[in-house]
């Protein structure tokens, strides 16, 4: 009997740095600065340096959607305002939206690939601007961890006089036109939720930002909307601080984290091969680099790949399986007039395959072998 293949491996790492990330949590244990403590600053220096883009500052918080809601906050979402998002994708991005009283309208997804697309995007300017709707701002989602076309919709959100903002969740460590994520876009968010491609143990998340005084209203949000000092709370801010042992943690995973994508590199070309002619593989526009958050496969026979998978006890998960515009919570902000028909048949067939730095080549072959057998 072979041995189960995880979809993701949190642990992996651990042989690796396991003795380092140890040591940083003794070190915070010892100096007691659990709020904000040093390994914040630290960590987020480090973030700067690693997308590499001059003027961008990193903010780290509780989690990836408290990330989106301050980002919006900063941007600007007046109550009743519509912002653009995919539908195909988890409903923190739409929630976001929603959070701040705001509406968010639903585009489709590229005809290629998971991600929004620019022509559905104008399309749901058109509608909405029909409806009667404000719209302030876009949001694009680089889904699976490849990037969006973030030169297309900046030129959308230009015309139109919109902000654009990248929930790179599952993007980070990707790169557009030789530009890392955290660099794209007015601003970005991410999550450090364990199963990301750099997870903590726990929940976490990051602001990237251009403007200044964006990240000095982040820093306010994030803290109850203080102003001079804790007490004098000029904004209405959240309690959203990235804890100082996950900083710790993160520190010694960021620094293995460009060797980590370019496994992830190998992994996705390693199934590349070896599923061809089986399913429809993922791919990558010209240019850009995938963080490779998961493997997706698309095929007509999802359920019969599926049941050989869990026969043979390799992980595999379905993203996702209804979309944001049929969601119960959801359904209420979907516009008929735009066609959504895209991701509608994607999520009847999207599969996804076990994806980390650290699975082997016999694993990987194993699993195509299984999804050979079955499609």
């Amino acid at each position: 009997m072979n041995d189960p293949i995880q979809l993701i491996d949190v642990k992996a790492h651990q042989a690796r740095i396991g003795d380092e990330i140890r040591n940083n949590i003794a070190a915070v244990v010892d100096h007691g600065k659990w709020i904000m403590g040093p390994e914040v600053a630290q960590f987020e220096t480090a973030m700067e340096e690693f997308i590499g883009v001059e003027g961008v500052t990193a903010l780290g918080c509780a989690n990836g959607t408290d990330a989106l809601v301050m980002a919006m906050q900063a941007l600007g979402l007046p109550h009743g305002s519509a912002v653009i998002c995919p539908s195909f994708t988890f409903v923190a991005t739409a929630e976001a939206v929603a959070t701040l009283g705001g509406v968010p309208v639903f585009a489709d997804v590229e005809s290629h690939g998971f991600n929004i697309c620019p022509d559905s995007v104008r399309q749901a300017i058109k509608v909405a601007q029909t409806e009667g709707l404000d719209i302030v701002g876009i949001c694009a989602v680089d889904l699976f961890g490849a990037p969006a076309q973030y030169g297309e919709l900046e030129t959308i959100a230009q015309e139109h006089g919109l902000w654009l903002l990248s929930d790179a969740a599952q993007g980070f460590g990707g790169e557009s036109k030789g530009v890392r994520v955290g660099g794209h876009a007015q601003m970005s968010t991410t999550s450090f939720f364990p199963a990301k491609p750099l997870g903590c143990y726990g929940d976490g998340g990051a602001v990237f930002v251009k403007d200044p005084e964006h990240a000095a209203t982040l820093r306010s949000l994030r803290v109850h909307g203080k102003g001079s000092e804790k007490y004098d709370n000029v904004r209405i801010g959240q309690n959203s601080r990235l804890d100082t042992l996950q900083a710790a943690i993160l520190l010694p995973k960021l620094k293995i984290f460009a060797e980590e994508l370019d496994a992830r590199d190998r992994v996705a070309a390693r199934y590349g091969e070896g599923l061809a002619g089986a399913v429809q593989t993922p791919t990558i526009v010209d240019g850009d680099r995938s963080a490779w958050a998961q493997y997706t496969i698309v095929t007509e026979n999802r359920e019969g790949i599926k049941a050989a998978l869990d026969e043979n006890q390799i992980g595999n998960a379905i993203y996702y399986p209804k979309p944001a515009h049929q969601q119960t919570g959801y359904a209420q902000w979907h516009q008929s007039d735009i066609d959504l028909s895209r991701t509608e048949w994607l999520t009847s067939r999207v599969l996804s395959l076990p994806m980390h730095p650290y699975l082997t080549d016999a694993q990987i072959d194993r699993v195509c072998e299984v999804v050979h057998g079955a499609a």
